[in-house]
């Protein structure tokens, strides 16, 4: 018998496999799926079944590659038209050997949400955890912000799945979430991945909150971002996303085939750090540090062009691909061989982007130098503060929003420790912003060299 949580960096996204005997179960796969083979074989197992919690908006499911792999059949809820797999409902129940599943229905989050009880009934039919997908996590709660035209009715669906199906389940009961801190699912996520019914009954702070009408409102009220590629994933996962196969593996280009590549409408994203992208970069190329691919390039990467990175020699490709094809970018063609070298000793054209020290930053504002502070944090970050004078755009905005960055004066690009700030800098000098900065360390810097901080 054995049960492994398997955790998607950047994603935050947990999937889980479980079995018993000679027959496993995967809930909520990712799209690159070898994981759960790897252990499935370890255990001596095959994987019959799959099921999905609810349609994903933040990634690409692996379902159908993982089936298509295996033989397994995938479960989802019925209440949407998914074009693949059989639908599941509220009393269901499946076993591996002396491991059950049953379904229940929890909507809120998604019309179509369910949760799985676990039980080992070897000893028992009572319940021993739950796999909760995006109804309730360690800490927090799901978003009920995808029907803004249903708003009160999904908020009040989410609380009856919680206080009338899910916390009756039992204070002793282990919880099996679909997602952990960091992702954009939730936003008061704790850091642990471990928990129970019981202590979340005592410590969510959502779950604090038993009156029904309180419970609604505090959750209308919530201020989510809402990322353009949710839609994207949302069409791949009703749908059926293509299958995979292989990891896309980026070809080393040389400088010209990298550049030629480029001019016939290749994307150039640099995943290296925000210094080493401050110091050389290639003129139109879009900075996203490599941990924040996830989080960030549904936000800019358009889905009809093809990709290519830009990353130090013998770096890890591998991570990137990852990353971008869990969000559905399959067109990861190249990678500039040799990195930036390859393209400094062509001979080709590169900038840079001047890096702010925080006390210098700190200077300027009080000497009133004329300049434009661009804070892009999100608006949660923003109302614990900003330096006084700031030009406030949420980063994942700003590409809509360039018409109100004055392009008169100096830019300094700015976030929480400069790497969302790298980003911003590379927007605009892709749209053709000339003075453009980025304050390396931004608000962490500035508390420590004591900037002043107002409120918004």
């Amino acid at each position: 018998m054995f049960l492994e949580k398997i955790k998607s960096e950047g994603l935050a996204h947990l999937s889980y496999i479980l079995g018993d005997g000679k027959q496993a179960a995967v809930i909520d796969p990712r799209r690159d799926c070898e994981i759960y083979l790897e252990i499935a074989y370890r255990e001596g197992a095959r994987i019959t079944h799959i099921f999905e919690t609810h349609r994903n908006e933040d990634y690409v499911i692996g379902s159908c590659e993982l089936a298509e792999r295996t033989g397994a059949k995938i479960y989802h809820g019925a209440e949407l038209p998914f074009e693949y797999g059989e639908t599941a409902k509220e009393g269901d129940r499946f076993t591996f050997g002396n491991l059950t599943l049953k379904v229940l229905s929890t909507p809120g989050h998604t019309f179509e949400s369910l949760s799985f009880v676990l039980s080992d009934e070897e000893f028992s039919e009572d319940p021993l955890g739950v796999f909760t997908g995006d109804a309730l996590f360690i800490g927090d709660v799901g978003r009920t912000d995808f029907f803004p035209d249903q708003a009160e009715k999904v908020a009040g669906m989410l609380y009856d799945s919680l206080f009338d199906k899910l916390l009756p389940l039992g204070d002793d009961i282990l919880l099996y979430p679909a997602h952990g801190a960091g992702s954009v699912c939730g936003s008061g996520m704790a850091s642990r991945e471990f928990s129970s019914l019981g202590y979340e009954r005592k410590h969510n702070p959502s779950l604090q909150i038993a009156n029904r009408d309180e419970f609604i409102q505090m959750k209308v009220g919530e201020k989510h971002t809402l990322p353009p590629y949710f839609k994207k994933m949302e069409e791949f996962n009703l749908a059926g996303p293509g299958l995979l196969g292989n990891l896309p593996r980026p070809e080393p280009y040389n400088a010209d085939e990298f550049a030629r590549a480029i001019e016939n409408g290749m994307l150039a994203i640099d995943v290296r750090s925000p210094e080493a992208f401050a110091g050389a970069y290639i003129p139109g190329s879009l900075a996203i540090p490599l941990d924040m691919l996830p989080a960030y390039a549904g936000w800019f990467v358009p889905y009809d062009r093809d990709l290519g990175l830009i990353m130090p020699r013998g770096s890890d490709w591998e991570m990137a691909a990852r990353h971008l094809v869990r969000l559905g970018y399959d067109r990861v063609i190249a990678m500039l061989d040799q990195g930036m070298h390859e393209w400094e000793t062509s001979g080709r054209q590169y900038d840079r982007i001047p890096a702010v020290y925080a006390g210098e930053l700190k200077r300027r504002l009080d000497e009133k130098e004329d300049f434009t502070l661009l804070d892009v944090r999100k608006p949660d970050e923003l109302e614990e503060g900003i330096l006084p004078g700031s030009t406030t755009i949420f980063l994942g905005d700003l590409p809509h929003k360039l018409d109100e960055v004055p392009r008169e004066r100096p830019i300094t690009t700015f976030c929480g420790s400069g790497r969302r700030a790298i980003i911003a800098a590379s927007i605009l000098k892709k749209n053709g912003f000339e003075n453009v900065e980025d304050c390396l360390g931004s608000m962490i810097a500035c508390r420590a060299v004591g900037c002043e901080i107002t409120s918004k």
